[in-house]
């Protein structure tokens, strides 16, 4: 069973070691004996592949590979499934969408358009910005598997009509802004392998479905997308936040307007009370200084006829 590619520099390493081992047990015998015994050497040999764990990290090595190996297979198996298919790249969506935006941003397979229920929906100041995951891959499987050439360009047709026609119920079930939808969703599909055949084999439909509002995606792509929405939800936000508090200093100032002219007013009642004050400050003075006058000629006529001071 070949090693998986990404496992070769490791078992490269370990293949190295070995053979760095074997060659300082080959020395090592060398020097003691002075010759070379063949069944002394591979008793060395093998108490020096124990002795460092080769023989041990081998095996795991190759646990390993055949643990890998059974879940690419398991993978592909699923892969062409329709359901469990379905099911893989639902679960991918979700992860990637957890990834990237707040839980209260989308919602996984809930109604939101007319009874509609999408894969996954993004909820933006714009619009809901529907997610479909379900893409059939059946025709793309037999094509890659076929060894005739003729039934994998037919297959390949085959695959080009699905994927149409699957476009081409996005476009009509989740592409609708007079709904409350954006004008665009996506189209996600779990395989980038696939998503590449498309944008290199069928580029001009799905350019046209582009301009229809449906955007073909896969895991890698989408995350970018996804930031973008973020970050234009976000700017968004800081503008209506702006506004609103534009619009509650307007309605502060509008206040302070009123209040400045109450002050005015008091102000001005406050003047004209003062003034009415010293008007009647003055009038009392002058009714005060009209009963002294009064009241001095009696004071001196009853001195004047005071008996006590003519006896004094």
């Amino acid at each position: 069973m070949p090693l998986p590619t990404w496992l070769l520099p490791g078992a490269t390493l370990l293949l190295l070691a070995v053979v760095v081992g074997l060659l300082v047990a080959l020395r090592r015998e060398v020097r003691d004996t002075g010759s070379v015994d063949a069944d002394a050497l591979s008793a060395a040999l093998s108490r020096s592949w124990r002795a460092e764990g080769f023989d041990t990290a081998l095996r795991d090595v190759e646990r390993h590979a055949e643990q890998l190996e059974a879940l690419h297979t398991d993978i592909a198996g699923m892969l062409r499934a329709p359901q469990a298919r379905g099911q893989f790249g639902e679960v991918q969506l979700e992860a990637i969408l957890s990834d990237h935006l707040p839980p209260g941003m989308y919602t996984i397979r809930e109604s939101v358009v007319d009874g509609k229920t999408p894969d996954a929906a993004i909820r933006t100041s714009s619009g809901t910005i529907c997610i479909d995951a379900k893409f059939p891959l059946e025709n793309f499987v037999r094509a890659q598997e076929a060894e005739d050439e003729a039934d994998r360009a037919r297959y390949e047709r085959q695959f080009a009509a699905d994927v149409e026609r699957q476009l081409e119920k996005i476009a009509a079930d989740y592409v609708r802004p007079s709904a409350g939808t954006t004008g665009f969703a996506f189209a996600f599909i779990p395989s980038e392998a696939v998503y590449y055949h498309l944008v290199t084999e069928a580029y001009d439909l799905l350019d046209g479905y582009a301009a229809r509002g449906v955007q073909v995606v896969s895991p890698l792509t989408l995350g970018g997308k996804l930031e973008l929405v973020k970050a234009d939800v976000q700017a968004q936000q800081l503008s209506e936040q702006a506004e609103a508090i534009q619009e509650r200093l307007q309605r502060l100032g509008a206040r302070f307007e009123a209040v400045d002219e109450a002050w005015r007013v008091l102000r001005r009642h406050v003047r004209n009370a003062a003034s009415k004050a010293d008007d009647v400050e003055r009038a009392y003075g002058g009714l005060r200084d009209e009963f002294e006058r009064l009241e001095r000629p009696v004071a001196d006529a009853a001195d004047a006829a005071d008996p006590a001071d003519d006896g004094a």
